[in-house]
């Protein structure tokens, strides 16, 4: 394999359940929605498991989660403002240790990396699409500006033109199984993140280019 390809949300970033877990702790009013937080809440998640089964989308999983929240703490905010509230708990670290290693190590190593996103500017804004961590990377393709949205084969194609690597030489980790699945038809060797156990697909995917085991 001779290059990478990551999503951000859930892959770079902390996943939204997580930081969710994050907020509920900090804001006791909003408790009883973040109890439900897909794989990670002691609470079921019905939204969560209706993604799954593709009735509803990612975005409309996290605009129902906004629209809880904000009710919750009687905002009345906008995609960005949750997202902000979300990811700017002061004192958390955002980026996945074992993602900033694996970056760090594939660049070493002359492994180009790039990023495949649904949603960093239409969740995060510009401030977040400026994050330091995005210097390391080769290649970004966002599909809030594209507008060509995983799993569609195109947004794919993109990142695999960008690379300038055949599909079949990319290594490929995202969290939505329709994602890692698109991936796949794609061409490329993909690698669906457990969100129970994240660091799993960071070593495998170290093992399929070839890199040295994270200690």
């Amino acid at each position: 394999m001779n290059a990478l390809l990551l999503d951000v949300g859930g892959v770079i970033f902390r996943s939204g359940s997580e930081m969710l877990g994050v907020l509920g702790v900090r804001e006791p009013a909003a408790r009883a929605v973040t109890a439900r937080r897909g794989p990670l809440g002691p609470e079921p998640d019905p939204d969560w498991a209706a993604m799954l089964r593709e009735e509803i989308t990612e975005r409309e999983y996290w605009a129902r989660r906004c629209a809880e929240i904000g009710g919750a703490l009687g905002r009345d905010w906008s995609m960005h403002e949750f997202m902000h509230a979300l990811y700017d708990l002061s004192g958390e670290e955002l980026i996945r240790p074992g993602a900033a290693a694996l970056i760090a190590d594939a660049r070493a190593d002359g492994v180009p990396v790039g990023v495949l996103t649904n949603d960093l500017k239409a969740f995060h804004g510009a401030a977040m699409a400026s994050h330091s961590v995005f210097e390391q990377v080769d290649v970004l393709v966002d599909a809030s500006v594209t507008g060509i949205l995983k799993p569609d084969p195109r947004a794919y194609a993109l990142a695999i033109a960008k690379l300038g690597v055949p599909p079949q030489d990319i290594v490929f980790v995202d969290d939505m199984p329709w994602n890692a699945a698109g991936a796949s038809r794609a061409g490329l060797r993909a690698i669906q993140l457990d969100l129970l156990d994240p660091d799993l697909a960071f070593l495998t995917a170290r093992a399929a280019l070839g890199l040295k085991m994270a200690a």
